[in-house]
C-alpha cells in the first residue's frame, strides 16, 4: 500500500473514532440531563403523604376489641383500619394476592413481569389493557389519586411504590391497602365494606363473599351492590373462574360460591352503646380508636331486652340498665334507652345518668349502717306500727301495718315505718355523708338538709351512682369507683376503694336481700336485690347483685310523668332477673360471712339486740339511771396521734345503765365496760368513728367523734 493510502486510512480511522467519541459523549450528556430531570421530577413529588393516608374513622371498641360503633369521617367516608394478620379471613387474602399480585412478597414494589405484559399489550393494541400494577402500586394510587391513565401516571406509581416499599414493611403495606381500597360509594377498606354488605367483620367470610370483596375494588362504582348487583355478581364469578384456572379454588367450591346470593342493599354500621360511645368520643380527636370496658355481647342482649320490654310497656316508656363487674368496678353494659332514635321515648336521653327519685332503694344502706352501729341485728325484732316523728308520720305502701316483725323481714318486705325508725337512729345526715363518701351523690331539693323523707325516696340519684353503691355489698363494704374506659393490663390502677360500711354489716345486708321473694316465675335465693317505686309512680327501680356482678334497672318516662300502676316489684324486677339470665352465667355465690359475724337466732341474741328500741324508749330496771356516754362527747375531735407513733387508746366513760355493758366502735365489739363504767378502746384510724354502748337491759347510747 502507498504512503498516501496509509495516511488516508489513519485519517479515516481517526475521524470515525472522533465521531464515536462525540456520539458517546452526547449520549452521556443526554443521559445525565435526563437523569437530572428525572431526579428533579421525583424530588418535585415531595414526601409520601402517609400520615394523611392513615387517618380513619373514629371507632369505639369493646373490652375484647370488637367494634361497638364507628363514626364517618368529616367528608362522609367510612374508613376502618384493617389488620391482615388477625382481622381478615385468610381465604380472602389468598384470593386477593392470587388475583392481584402473585409475587407480592417477592418484589420491591414493582413486578417487571406484570409491567412487561402490560407494555406488550399497549404496543400491540395501542391502548392500556392491563396496568400491571402491584398492590403496592395500587396503594400509591390510593394515597395520591389520579383520574387519568397515562404513562406519566404509571411512572409516578412506580416511583411511589418503590418509596413505599422502602418505608413500610410488607404487612404494613397490605394493612394500608386493605384500609384504603374503594368498595363503592363512601365505603373504603375491607372492614367498612364487610360491615355494610354482610353486617360483620371480615374475619370469617364465605368463599363467595371473599371473591366479591376481591372483585369490587376493580371498578367500585360500576359494581356497587346497592346499584348494580348483577354487574358485581358477574365480576365475582370471573374472580372465581380465574381462581379455578390457577388451582387456588376447586371447581366444586366455586360452583357453590357462585350460588350464594349477592346483597342488593347496605346494612347499617354497628351502633351499640350509643350513649356511652357518644360521651367518650366527644372529647377526643377525629380518627381516634377508644376501647371501653363494655362487653359487646352482653351490651347487645341487654339492649334487645330493654327494647322488647319498653315496647310492651308503651310508646313513651324508657328503660335504663347498667351492669358492672364487682371485682374490677368495670362497666360491662350500659343501656341508656331502648331506642336511641325513638323521639317519643326521648331515646337520646341517657337514663343511666338522669337524676331520679330512688324510692325504697336506699333502705339497704339504712339497715347496713344500723347493723354497723350494733344496735340492731337481722334477727332483732322491730315494730311496724303507726308512729310520728314530729309532723312526719310515715306509712307503708299498702297503708297497713305488720306489727312486730324481724328486722330481716322488714327489709325484705320493704316496710316504711321500720326503715324510718332506723334512719332516725342512724341519722339522715350521716347516711347522706356516708353515701357521698362512697361515690353516691344524693341530690336534695334546694336549701334542704337531709331528712327522714330521704329514706323513702325524697332525694335524687342516678342509676350509675346507685349501682356503684350496691356493688359495695358483695365487695363487703368497699366501693370501687366505676370505670368505663379500658386501660392496658399492665397499667397501674389509680382508683382507691371507698368505704361504704363495715364488712360484717355489708354481708348482713346481702344475706337479707338474697332472701327477698323473687318476681313471679323466677328462682329464689340466687340474686340479692331490692326494688323501689318513687312517689307518684314516676320511677320503678330494681338493683341486684350476685358474687360476680351488680345490675341496676330503671323504668319510667323520661319526662317524669306518672305511670299509674307502675311498681318496681312488678315492672323493674322482672327485667332485672331477665338481665341476669341473659348474661349466660349461673349466678355466683355471695362471699362468706366475715370473721366476727354474729350468726344466731332471735332467741340466742344478746339482750340488747333482741328488740330495736328508738331513742327515748330505753329500758330501765328499778331506779337505774338512763345510759349516757359521758366521754367522748358527741361531735368532738380527739387527737390520738403523735408523729410516727401509733394511735393511742381512747377512754370511754358512761353513767347509768345496767351492767354488763358492751362497747362497740363502728359496729365492732371492743369488749365490756368495767365496774367503774369505763374502758379504753383502740380507734380504727383517723376519721369519723361511731362509739356505741349497750347495757344488759337493751338501752344504748351513741356518739360520733373525729379521730385525728
Amino acid at each position: 500500500m502507498s504512503d498516501e493510502g496509509t495516511i488516508a486510512t489513519h485519517v479515516d480511522a481517526r475521524g470515525r473514532w472522533s465521531s464515536a467519541k462525540r456520539t458517546a459523549v452526547g449520549m452521556a450528556c443526554v443521559l445525565l440531563a435526563s437523569g437530572g430531570l428525572f431526579a428533579a421530577w421525583v424530588a418535585s413529588l415531595g414526601p409520601l403523604p402517609l400520615a394523611k393516608a392513615r387517618v380513619a374513622s373514629s371507632a369505639v371498641l369493646d373490652r375484647n376489641d370488637k367494634l361497638l360503633r364507628a363514626y364517618a369521617m368529616e367528608d362522609g367516608r367510612w374508613r376502618l383500619p384493617a389488620d391482615a394478620k388477625s382481622g381478615v379471613d385468610p381465604v380472602y387474602l389468598k384470593l386477593l394476592l392470587a388475583y392481584e399480585d402473585k409475587r407480592f412478597r417477592q418484589h420491591s414494589g414493582v413486578d417487571p413481569l406484570a409491567l412487561g405484559r402490560a407494555a406488550t399489550q399497549f404496543a400491540s393494541r395501542g391502548q392500556i389493557v392491563s396496568g400491571g400494577s402491584t398492590i403496592t402500586m395500587q396503594l400509591a394510587r390510593l394515597i395520591e389519586p389520579r383520574r387519568e391513565r397515562s404513562i406519566s401516571a404509571k411512572l409516578q406509581q412506580i416511583v411511589r411504590a418503590i418509596e413505599i416499599e422502602q418505608q413500610l414493611r410488607k404487612d404494613e403495606i397490605l394493612d394500608l391497602y386493605l384500609t384504603l381500597a374503594p368498595f363503592g360509594g363512601n365505603l373504603e377498606g375491607v372492614r367498612a365494606a364487610s360491615f355494610a354488605y354482610f353486617g360483620k367483620e371480615p374475619k370469617r367470610l364465605s368463599l363467595g363473599e371473599a371473591a366479591l370483596l376481591v372483585a369490587l375494588p376493580q371498578s367500585p362504582e360500576t359494581r356497587r351492590l346497592d346499584r348494580y348487583p348483577e354487574a358485581a355478581k358477574r365480576a365475582r364469578d370471573r374472580v372465581l373462574d380465574r381462581m379455578v384456572e390457577q388451582g387456588v379454588v376447586s371447581s366444586e367450591d366455586a360452583i357453590h360460591a357462585k350460588a350464594e346470593i349477592v346483597p342488593t342493599s347496605r346494612k347499617p354500621m354497628p351502633l351499640l352503646a350509643p350513649h356511652a360511645t357518644d360521651q367518650v368520643i366527644a372529647g377526643v380527636e377525629a380518627g381516634t380508636s377508644i376501647r371501653l370496658t363494655l362487653d359487646g355481647g352482653l351490651q347487645k342482649v341487654l339492649e334487645a331486652l330493654a327494647r322488647d320490654r319498653a315496647h310492651a310497656l308503651g310508646p313513651e316508656m324508657s328503660i335504663g340498665i347498667l351492669a358492672v363487674d364487682n371485682e374490677s368496678g368495670e362497666v360491662l353494659a350500659r343501656v341508656g334507652s331502648p331506642d336511641y332514635f325513638d323521639v317519643r321515648r326521648s331515646g337520646q336521653v341517657d337514663m343511666t345518668r338522669a337524676i331520679r327519685s330512688p324510692g325504697s332503694t336506699l333502705k339497704p344502706f339504712i339497715y347496713g349502717l344500723a347493723f354497723e352501729d350494733g344496735f340492731v341485728h337481722p334477727e332483732s325484732l322491730i315494730d311496724d306500727r303507726p308512729i310520728r316523728f314530729g309532723s312526719y308520720a310515715p306509712e307503708n305502701f299498702d297503708m297497713s301495718f305488720q306489727g312486730t316483725v324481724p328486722v330481716r323481714k322488714s327489709l325484705q318486705l320493704s316496710l316504711n315505718v321500720p326503715a324510718i325508725a332506723l334512719l332516725d337512729r342512724v341519722g339522715p345526715g350521716r347516711l347522706s355523708a356516708r353515701l357521698k363518701s362512697a361515690g353516691g351523690a344524693l341530690v336534695l331539693p334546694k336549701d334542704e338538709a337531709p331528712g327522714l323523707a330521704m329514706g323513702l325516696g325524697g332525694v335524687g340519684v342516678t342509676l350509675r351512682d346507685l349501682v356503684q353503691l350496691y356493688s359495695g355489698f358483695p365487695r363487703l363494704g368497699s366501693v370501687l369507683p366505676l370505670r368505663e374506659i379500658a386501660v392496658d393490663d399492665d397499667a397501674k390502677d389509680t382508683r382507691e376503694p371507698l368505704r361504704l360500711m363495715d364488712p360484717v354489716a355489708a354481708w348482713q345486708v346481702g344475706n337479707v336481700l338474697i332472701g327477698t321473694p323473687p318476681p313471679e316465675n323466677a328462682a329464689a335465693g340466687r340474686i340479692a336485690f331490692k326494688t323501689g317505686t318513687s312517689y307518684g309512680y314516676r320511677d320503678a327501680w330494681s338493683v341486684g347483685f350476685d358474687g360476680r356482678m351488680t345490675i341496676g334497672v330503671w323504668v319510667g318516662r323520661p319526662d317524669g310523668a306518672p305511670v299509674p300502676g307502675m311498681l318496681g316489684r312488678t315492672t323493674a324486677a322482672p327485667i332485672l332477673f331477665d338481665a341476669f339470665a341473659r348474661t349466660g352465667k349461673i349466678p355466683a355465690a355471695l362471699p362468706k360471712a366475715p370473721r366476727g359475724t354474729l350468726i344466731a337466732t332471735a332467741a340466742r341474741l344478746p339482750q340488747p339486740l333482741k328488740r330495736f328500741r328508738p331513742y327515748g324508749d330505753l329500758v330501765r330496771i328499778g331506779s337505774e339511771q338512763a345510759l349516757k356516754i359521758q366521754f367522748p362527747l358527741d361531735g368532738s375531735r380527739i387527737d390520738v396521734s403523735d408523729g410516727d407513733r401509733p394511735l393511742s387508746q381512747v377512754p370511754v366513760k358512761v353513767s347509768g345503765g345496767v351492767l354488763p355493758m358492751t362497747v362497740m366502735v363502728n359496729g365492732v365489739s371492743m369488749g365490756e365496760i368495767d365496774s367503774r363504767r369505763q374502758r379504753l378502746v383502740d380507734p380504727p384510724g383517723p376519721g369519723f368513728v361511731r362509739v356505741t354502748v349497750m347495757d344488759a337491759a337493751g338501752a344504748a347510747d351513741s356518739v360520733v367523734v373525729r379521730i385525728q
